[in-house]
C-alpha cells in the first residue's frame, strides 16, 4: 500500500556558509494493507517531513514512494485521491461548522451528497462530537478541532491514512475515541501511517514501527521484535534505548 524507496529531502542552508539541512535521508520501508505502521522519532527527526513527502505537499530531493502503485512524484493527483491526511495544523475555516466542513471537503472529493451526510453522522458519532456538529469551528476547543480534522480526512473513505500526531491536544476520553477509530479503520483494511510521541498509544494501535533519527531510519519491526527478550518492557524504555544505540 505504501512503499518508500530511498526517500530523501534536503533543504537549502538557513544562512550562507552553513551546510544544507538533510531532513529525510534515504528512508525505505513498506506499510501493508490493514496495518498501522508507526513512524517514531524525537522532534526534528524527520517524521513530519516524511509524511509531507508522502502526501505530495513536498517533493523529494531524491528517491520516491508509491501509494497503491502510484508514484508520488510522477502521479501526485492520483496519490491525493487515495489518501486522508491529518497534520499538526488543523487548518479549519472558523466560519464553517464541522458538518459544513465535511460537506465541503466531501464535494471536493466527488462524494455524493447522500453519502456525505451518512458518513458525516457516522464520523460524528464515532468521534463523540455530535453536540458540536453544527457549531462554528472558531468556537470549538483545540481538541474538538482536531477531531474535526480527523473526520475531514475520512469523509471520502480513503484506503490510506497519513496521521501526524492525530491525538494532539485531546483529553483522555477524546484521545481514546480517536485511537479506537484508528483500530476500526485498520479492521476495514485501511493502511495507516501513524506518528505519535505517546508510547502507550503506539503500543495500543501499532502493528509495526520504524524509528527515525536525524532523518535516517535506524530500526524497524514489530513491537515484540524491538523489545527482544524483554516482552514485559515498556516501549518507552525500548524507544529511548534504541535512540541511544543509534547515536553510537
Amino acid at each position: 500500500m505504501i512503499q518508500t524507496d530511498g526517500l530523501t529531502k534536503r533543504f537549502a542552508p538557513p544562512k550562507r556558509g552553513l551546510p544544507e539541512v538533510v531532513a529525510v535521508n534515504n528512508v525505505s520501508f513498506e506499510a501493508r494493507p490493514g496495518e498501522v505502521f508507526g513512524l517514531l522519532g524525537e522532534n526534528g527527526a524527520g517524521k513530519t517531513t516524511t509524511l509531507r513527502l508522502l502526501s505530495t505537499i513536498l517533493a523529494p530531493t531524491a528517491g520516491t514512494a508509491r501509494i497503491l502503485g502510484y508514484d508520488i512524484v510522477k502521479e501526485p493527483e492520483q496519490v491525493r485521491r487515495l489518501i486522508g491526511v491529518v497534520a499538526t495544523d488543523t487548518g479549519l475555516y472558523d466560519r464553517l461548522t464541522p458538518r459544513e466542513t465535511l460537506r465541503y471537503f466531501g464535494e471536493l472529493n466527488d462524494v455524493d451528497r447522500a453519502t456525505i451526510e451518512r458518513r458525516s453522522n457516522e464520523l460524528f458519532a464515532k468521534l463523540q462530537m455530535e453536540e458540536y456538529a453544527d457549531r462554528r469551528a472558531g468556537q470549538l476547543s483545540k481538541g474538538t478541532k482536531q477531531k474535526v480534522h480527523v473526520a475531514r480526512a475520512m469523509i471520502s473513505d480513503p484506503p490510506v491514512l497519513l496521521l501526524d500526531e492525530p491525538t494532539a491536544g485531546l483529553d483522555v476520553t477524546s484521545a481514546r475515541a480517536v485511537d479506537n477509530f484508528i483500530i476500526e479503520a485498520k479492521g476495514l483494511g485501511k493502511t495507516i501511517l501513524f506518528s505519535s510521541h505517546i508510547m502507550s498509544e503506539v503500543e495500543k494501535v501499532c502493528d509495526r514501527v520504524a524509528i527515525i533519527q536525524h532523518g535516517a531510519l535506524i530500526v524497524e519491526g514489530t513491537l515484540e521484535e524491538l523489545k527482544g527478550h524483554k516482552a514485559d518492557a515498556k516501549f518507552e524504555d525500548v524507544f529511548v534505548r534504541l535512540l541511544g544505540e543509534g547515536q553510537r
